[in-house]
């Protein structure tokens, strides 16, 4: 943790800072049920995971794809990121929610096209329920319910996907039309990329706006705060997963914010489970109960509205800890050197002078979704 500022240092930084200022932002069922979740998730009422066991299912995911992917070729889940193996391990799907790219690709050295048709056509169908997929094998899953990608890739007819024969038919029409070859290790990969529609972050963002209202109600947390979050962590991929064990849209750890929600909010012990942060109802509703929390518990002191809004958006990714340490050592008298700061001032602090680089960007880009939301851009 960086040396804290004297409190006279600050002020006369703050000062000379009018330009970096900015304007005002406003006008239960816990059993997993597939082989990731169940060595990521502690036994009901247990706070602790089996560490050695992740680490031995990713040792063991990783070592698979190398075999047929390569060292140097290895693709795995994250947070912006969908990525599934299928067929042996010999076929891959990769969604880049950040490039609006679908890449589907095969190393299959017999009969590779068809091997790419089956792999674009599941990937296509693949359901909008994280339950139903283990991204931590090439398990086959059922491509029963709506699909993930519906509504956000369109055919060779401009029509959105939602049934086998179409899927089917796409998956014949790309591999005729727009195959492309690569060299992957030591043969040939195929392969071939699907744009997204250009309003994919949108479409996936409607599917939960109920379960956002509902949540924004339940907590007393703005819509467009949750909306901004989602964005900022997730862009709305339920599928999400982080190497610090943040699962689902929101991005909630189990041991911290899941824990806190489950026993101040929830008034039950342990924590949520993997599986039960990949249920988008799940996910928001204690992504935003944690909101609750930090606005009505561990931020509460702060006067200004506006000030707690900016902290309580940092605390959620750098912890209040963080919030606090941006102003000085001492809890008591951060909070009293915060109070003293209008919100721009509060702002430009935690966007300049917070511990950690990344709680710095993470409020910039989170007020910056608030605006789009707003605005009519989410």
């Amino acid at each position: 943790m960086k040396k804290a500022l004297l409190l006279a240092t600050f002020t006369l930084l703050l000062s000379g800072c009018t330009r970096e200022l900015v304007e005002k932002v406003y006008p239960v069922n816990y059993a997993p049920t597939n082989r990731f979740a169940k060595n990521l998730a502690p036994l009901p009422g247990q706070f602790t995971k089996d560490t050695a066991a992740l680490d031995r299912l990713i040792q063991s995911f990783s070592g698979q794809v190398k075999q047929r992917w390569g060292n140097d070729n290895v693709l795995m889940a994250s947070k912006r990121h969908y990525v599934k193996y299928t067929d042996g391990y010999q076929s891959r799907a990769h969604v880049d929610f950040d490039k609006g790219v679908v890449t589907i690709e095969t190393v299959a050295t017999t009969n590779p096209k068809q091997h790419l048709i089956d792999a674009i056509a599941t990937t296509l169908l693949t359901p909008a329920d994280p339950a139903e997929v283990d991204l931590y094998s090439a398990q086959d899953f059922a491509l029963s319910g709506s699909p993930f990608l519906l509504g956000q890739i369109l055919d060779q007819d401009g029509k959105s996907i939602e049934w086998s024969w179409r899927a089917k038919r796409f998956a014949e029409y790309l591999v005729n039309n727009k195959l492309k070859t690569k060299d992957v290790r030591f043969q040939k990969a195929y392969y071939v990329d699907i744009p997204m529609v250009a309003d994919h972050v949108s479409k996936r963002s409607y599917k939960y706006a109920d379960i956002v209202r509902e949540a924004s109600r339940r907590y007393g947390i703005k819509e467009d705060l949750i909306y901004a979050i989602i964005k900022t962590e997730s862009s709305f991929n339920p599928y999400a997963v982080s190497p610090a064990n943040a699962y689902g849209l929101m991005q909630v750890v189990p041991k911290t914010a899941g824990a806190d929600v489950f026993k101040l909010v929830k008034k039950r012990s342990g924590q949520p489970s993997p599986q039960y942060l990949f249920d988008p109802a799940k996910n928001i509703d204690t992504g935003t109960a944690y909101f609750y929390l930090l606005q009505n518990r561990y931020l509460k002191e702060i006067r200004n509205p506006l000030s707690l809004h900016y902290s309580m958006i940092s605390a959620y990714n750098g912890g209040t800890g963080g919030v606090l340490s941006t102003f000085d050592r001492n809890r008591k008298r951060a909070m009293q050197d915060l109070n003293q700061l209008k919100p721009n001032q509060v702002y430009w602090a935690l966007t300049n002078k917070h511990p950690k680089g990344e709680a710095r960007r993470y409020l910039e880009k989170v007020t910056r979704y608030q605006k789009d939301f707003n605005n009519g851009k989410i």
